[in-house]
């Protein structure tokens, strides 16, 4: 982490924050001290709060009472309850759109797709998370559902959380270059059916690689 600029107090912090606990350098689970980001980043305890204040509402940080703001620490339980939701999420989205998909649909899906290949390729794990998470937030932006959008907005801070997870699990930083292929011919396609059983599948095979990677770390008494 570095100093921030003053003009750009919180949303540095905000940046430089994610940045440090999806890399791992911030641990789950780890507490956060005001005081001591306030002398780093060289701020008043305001925007900081702000900045923390805004990260608990994305979900990467949770406010412990009597205890504290902790860097959140995925369980089995979390990570089990992400993937399930975000599945039947994503399947609704694409239910909805389906009718209403053109050629416009189809082009920027293939360019978000390019874009996460862009960031596979030259290896930037942080960007990867970024750009894959624009990929699948697409199908939201377009559904014409408001509450199901906004529902996927909150849910955003842990999905970052369990990719970069999933990342780990997988030894990599970035995902296979040709992993959302399939994806994106199917959501083009003309097989509704074919597209909720690839994500469902895709989603089902990632979850169990990384209940296997976070069961190894976990003491007994979490692993349930």
């Amino acid at each position: 982490m570095r100093p921030v600029k003053k003009q750009t107090f919180r949303e540095q912090i905000v940046d430089e924050l994610k940045a440090a606990i999806m890399s791992g350098r911030m641990a789950p689970g780890s507490p956060i001290s005001e005081a001591d980001l306030a002398v780093h980043f060289g701020v008043s305890r305001g925007p900081l709060r702000e900045a923390l204040r805004h990260l608990i509402e994305e979900g990467f940080l949770v406010a412990v009472p009597y205890t504290g703001t902790r860097v959140l620490d995925l369980t089995l339980e979390d990570l089990r309850e992400i993937s399930s939701l975000r599945t039947e999420l994503e399947i609704f989205a694409f239910k909805l759109v389906w009718p209403r998909r053109d050629a416009a649909f189809g082009a920027e899906l293939a360019a978000r797709c390019e874009a996460l290949k862009a960031c596979s390729r030259a290896g930037d794990g942080e960007a990867s998370i970024a750009t894959e998470l624009a990929l699948h937030s697409f199908v939201f932006e377009t559904c014409g559902h408001r509450l199901l959008l906004d529902t996927w907005q909150r849910l955003k801070g842990r999905l970052q959380l369990y990719w970069a997870t999933h990342h780990r699990a997988h030894d990599r930083r970035v995902p296979e270059i040709d992993a959302h292929d399939r994806y994106v011919a199917l959501a083009i396609g003309n097989d509704f059916d074919a597209l909720a059983e690839e994500i469902r599948n895709h989603m089902k095979q990632g979850l169990e690689r990384t209940e296997r990677f976070v069961m190894a770390q976990l003491p007994a008494h979490r692993s349930a």
